[in-house]
């Protein structure tokens, strides 16, 4: 595991996700969201994201978490394992709003650039919900896509995450989370 995709919808966990696995393989986390957003939340232009990516994308070791799905296929080309975080839109909403509460008073999440404070309108939660079905099936088309040569594990819960890294921890990884890209459906953790 030395290239490693993390994709999944707002309030999967990607940012946490990405942030544990570092902490435990030592390697450099890149998260979309700072390449996205400069500070104050003003949104970065396309060809200013792309030199970014790019350069995150070239380097020998990563985990990159999170979208542009413009660089999906060159992220995914270089990948050596991609997790897919895919729980119900009514799990990633309660995790959206503990999210606000838990970065409240102005608080930038540290997967943000500086100056970028939590914050929830209307127009992102419906955002959420118009995009729960098409943005998974994005997601999981990746599964379809990952070639032999990347181990895929497709997570539906907090439980099968927390296996997964366990699983690491121990040294191991178990059962059916883990696959290689044959292009069939590697799938764990749908319950519980």
């Amino acid at each position: 595991m030395k290239r490693v995709m993390i994709l999944g919808q707002p309030g999967a966990g990607k940012s946490t996700l990405a942030r544990r696995l570092g902490a435990r393989t030592g390697l450099p986390v890149v998260h979309i969201d700072r390449i996205h957003w400069s500070p104050g939340w003003v949104e970065r232009a396309m060809p200013q994201k792309l030199p970014l990516i790019r350069s995150a994308e070239a380097q020998e070791s990563w985990i990159i978490e999170g979208g542009l799905s413009a660089t999906y296929d060159t992220r995914l080309a270089r990948a050596d394992t991609l997790i897919v975080l895919d729980f119900p839109v009514w799990m990633r909403f309660w995790r959206v709003l503990k999210r606000r509460f838990e970065y409240a008073g102005g608080q930038t999440r540290p997967d943000l650039p500086e100056n970028c404070p939590e914050r929830i309108d209307p127009e992102f939660l419906k955002w959420i919900w118009d995009t729960r079905r098409l943005n998974a099936e994005k997601n999981r088309e990746m599964i379809a896509r990952a070639g032999p040569e990347v181990t895929v594990y497709h997570l539906r819960s907090p439980r099968a995450v927390r296996r997964f890294l366990a699983g690491l921890d121990a040294g191991r990884v178990s059962g059916q989370e883990a696959g290689h890209g044959t292009g069939h459906d590697r799938t764990a953790g749908a319950s519980g």
